[in-house]
């Protein structure tokens, strides 16, 4: 796997039959995901940042489609739906371990890698859910060549528009616009390693040890295919479970229940992000990253 897309270690996806045999009492439906969404406490008028995994549900009639279309219906015209859109191998070759390319192929790759498209560019890493959600009508993307997210709803616009380039997860990113407009969190059979919001909380952090990089990615400029060169903060999830349980516990806003087959975490994602960036202040070493 290239840019970050995924750790091999990781276990093999599951087989629609095994899908199938651990979905004991018939199969997930629109109306039954929609139903539990909102037990969760998911409510119209919601601007909602999801993650997702969907074999977490069990087997779905429709798949991703259904539960788009679930979280789209209990939102309702006037809520926002964000997922992530991330393309990570759209990345400086230099940077890729999973696995390396020869160095002799660096500077080939850089001048010839086709640039970031936001309708054409496929997501990488963030699910079948979020790479099926970008390509809905109506789904607005934004333009970042690695980190943009997609929405869709009364938000969409306001969400994904002015995506900078640089610190693609900080105050010109997405994750800050939902935290602007009050915006929730819902960790759909994932969990905290895959929340982007604690990223937003990195950028706000003043922790010892945190520093930018250099990143790079093909983009158009004018119409023309160019390399740029960018500043990014060095991300690092590997804290980002025990925060989560720990706001949990701090804070009491975290909601759980089930979705379908899956353990469903809703929480308010303004609130997260000033905990997380108090305790990544207190508690990460000056080596931590």
């Amino acid at each position: 796997m290239l840019g970050g897309g995924g750790d091999p270690r990781e276990r093999r996806p599951m087989r629609e039959h095994e899908v199938v045999e651990r979905t004991g009492n018939g199969p997930v439906t629109v109306d039954s995901l929609a139903a539990d969404l909102t037990r969760l406490g998911v409510r119209p008028g919601m601007v909602l940042l999801v993650h997702s995994s969907l074999s977490s549900l069990g087997w779905v009639c429709g798949g991703a489609v259904a539960v788009i279309l679930a979280l789209e219906q209990v939102l309702g015209a006037s809520g926002t739906l964000v997922m992530p859109a991330h393309s990570g191998d759209l990345s400086d070759p230099a940077k890729w371990e999973n696995p390396p390319v020869p160095k002799a192929w660096w500077e080939t790759i850089r001048a010839t890698m086709p640039a970031f498209d936001r309708y054409l560019t496929p997501t990488r890493g963030v699910g079948v859910i979020a790479e099926t959600f970008r390509k809905q009508r109506d789904v607005l993307r934004s333009d970042h060549p690695q980190m943009s997210f997609a929405s869709w709803g009364a938000g969409a616009q306001e969400i994904t528009a002015g995506h900078e380039l640089d610190l693609g997860c900080g105050e010109g990113s997405p994750l800050a616009r939902v935290y602007d407009l009050g915006g929730w969190v819902l960790l759909l059979g994932v969990g905290h390693s895959n929340n982007t919001s604690l990223h937003l909380a990195e950028y706000r952090s003043s922790f010892a040890g945190r520093r930018l990089e250099q990143q790079g990615a093909p983009v158009r400029i004018e119409g023309q295919r160019e390399w740029v060169w960018y500043s990014e903060v060095r991300l690092d999830d590997s804290d980002f479970e025990r925060i989560g349980e720990e706001f949990r516990k701090a804070t009491g806003l975290v909601r759980r229940g089930r979705v379908a087959g899956a353990d469903g975490l809703l929480m308010p994602q303004r609130d997260l992000v000033d905990f997380a960036a108090i305790w990544m202040d207190g508690h990460r070493s000056p080596g931590g990253l």
